[in-house]
């Protein structure tokens, strides 16, 4: 090769792979090389085929001169020639004939291919092939160029499959990060907002690009505070240093948070210091969580561990002194006392067994257990009958009843639904001033019967009529503070009745009294 035309060669080799190596987009860098490829070499054909990094298979992802329904072939014919024949790698004519292979695929007038594998730090990245139309002798100088062009090409395409990742890393974490039910913000170290995301704006009403470069202070503002915040902890001396383990030194706040709208919310923030390469604090990721219902939880649960206590203590109490009292050895009891003293120590007992009963439905309930149902032939009527005279004999509210006649039975746990009677009856007593009558009857048709009991009481407000049958939930209103329960009646009442593949609902006006209705299958 002439001296002015090696140069000329060398010049075009030194333009190409500086417009290769600036581009970052992995397509136009293969369409780049191709092209180059094609017009160093006078090619008719081309094709660049990589590898994938997890099976190391190899396959077309650019190509020139090729009909598209021939590249499935070409992939095939890529494999057998990235195979190795023996332990002793490839053989020189193996090689020329997977390539004639690969040219009769295309266009057996194909007379010449040039392959140059494309390797960045050992690592083999891929295969550039071009075909020619006529045969011509390659210089060792020729092979000091292609193999020269060929090393840039596999640091532009190491470059753009880097840049690629990089980029799809960072739309995998941009796309986790704003569909994240948590909200997340960003801090500078003078704790401005860097970013936030949407369950940000949800939670605290300020839009992600309303907080960007504005102080955390201004946007974070507390009602109520349980510990110190972040300001505290990095003047107390938190994240001046990244530990030694490599391993962020959180930390936890929680308290009410007061919303842009005036509303408040309970939250805890959990902090992360992120350190630059020489330990320098770089950013604070802030993640945020609702806890507004766990608090409500705990509180609730709270409220039922006090009301659990109670209930168990008074009637234990009340047996113990009744039992003491018939014992003692200095008084002769006349059978009538005797048996009055007895009737109040087995209610009681009924009243204490009814409430571990209660306990125990919850629980096996929140342990998502199915419900256990004896199912049998059940006469809700006399159940119901039976319930309303039992605790009419305990209390000074009139039980009435109002059931249909003919009213038949049904299939169903008998212990179970007079556990749902019982509970309404007893929350219907508990709600109702003294004297004020109590009714529970029953409707039927043909595929139903429906079961309700009406009180006279202080009603339930629209907005907690749905909240009645959640666990440990109770009304609140002034009537609340002067009764006693667990909150777990009409959770339990809900649980049955569902179980028994039915509905139930309630119907309420405050001032007028409730009506509690539930309606089961007859077949």
């Amino acid at each position: 090769m002439r001296p002015d035309l090696r140069t000329q060669q060398r010049d075009f080799l030194l333009e190409i792979t500086r417009a290769i190596t600036a581009q970052l987009d992995l397509s136009e860098v293969l369409r780049r090389v191709l092209h180059a490829s094609l017009v160093m070499l006078a090619g008719r054909v081309g094709i660049v085929a990589l590898s994938d990094k997890h099976d190391g298979s190899f396959a077309v992802r650019a190509y020139s001169g090729i009909a598209a329904d021939d590249v499935p072939q070409l992939n095939g014919k890529l494999q057998e020639l990235m195979t190795p024949q023996d332990e002793g790698g490839f053989s020189r004519e193996f090689l020329n004939k997977k390539l004639r292979e690969m040219a009769d695929v295309i266009d057996p007038r194909l007379a010449q291919s040039i392959a140059m594998p494309l390797v960045f730090a050992h690592n083999p990245l891929g295969l550039l092939i071009v075909f020619r139309s006529y045969q011509t002798a390659i210089t060792p100088e020729d092979l000091s160029t292609l193999q020269s062009f060929a090393d840039q090409a596999a640091i532009a395409v190491n470059n753009a499959q880097l840049y690629g990742e990089l980029n799809q890393e960072h739309q995998r974490l941009e796309a986790i990060l704003n569909h994240s039910g948590d909200g997340v913000f960003i801090l500078n170290p003078d704790l401005t907002f860097q970013r936030a995301n949407l369950a940000f704006e949800r939670m605290t009403g300020w839009r992600p690009q309303e907080v960007i470069g504005r102080l955390k202070s201004d946007k974070i503002v507390w009602d109520s505070l349980e510990s110190a915040d972040i300001e505290d902890a990095l003047t107390a001396g938190w994240a001046q240093t990244e530990s030694s383990d490599g391993r962020a030194d959180t930390i936890y706040v929680e308290g009410d948070l007061l919303r842009r709208d005036g509303m408040k919310i309970s939250i805890g923030i959990t902090y992360a210091p992120m350190f630059t390469a020489d330990g320098r604090l770089e950013s604070i990721i802030a993640n945020v969580r609702d806890v507004t219902n766990f608090r409500k939880a705990q509180e609730m649960q709270s409220i039922f561990i006090s009301s659990v206590h109670h209930e168990l203590r008074t009637p234990i109490a009340i047996i113990k002194g009744y039992a003491s009292t018939l014992g003692r050895d200095d008084v002769e009891w006349n059978s009538d006392v005797i048996r009055e003293n007895m009737a109040i120590i087995e209610d009681e007992a009924d009243r204490l067994t009814n409430l571990v009963e209660d306990l125990l439905t919850a629980s096996k309930i929140q342990a998502a257990r199915e419900l256990q149902l004896n199912m049998a032939e059940t006469d809700l009527r006399g159940v119901a009958e039976r319930t309303a005279a039992r605790l009419e004999s305990q209390t000074n509210h009139p039980i009435a009843l109002s059931f249909s006649d003919n009213f038949p039975v049904i299939p169903g746990d008998e212990m179970r639904l007079r556990q749902v009677i019982e509970n309404l009856l007893t929350n219907a007593i508990k709600y109702s001033p003294e004297d004020k009558t109590i009714t529970v009857g029953g409707r039927f048709t043909e595929k139903s019967v429906t079961v309700f009991v009406r009180d006279q009481g202080a009603g339930i407000p629209k907005e907690q009529i749905e909240k009645v049958f959640e666990r440990f939930y109770r009304v609140d209103d002034k009537l609340t503070s002067r009764t006693h329960g667990t909150g777990l009646g009409l959770y339990l009442v809900k649980a049955i009745v569902e179980a028994h593949g039915g509905e139930i609902s309630v119907k309420s006006q405050v001032g007028s009294g409730s009506t509690f209705f539930f309606t089961l299958p007859r077949d």
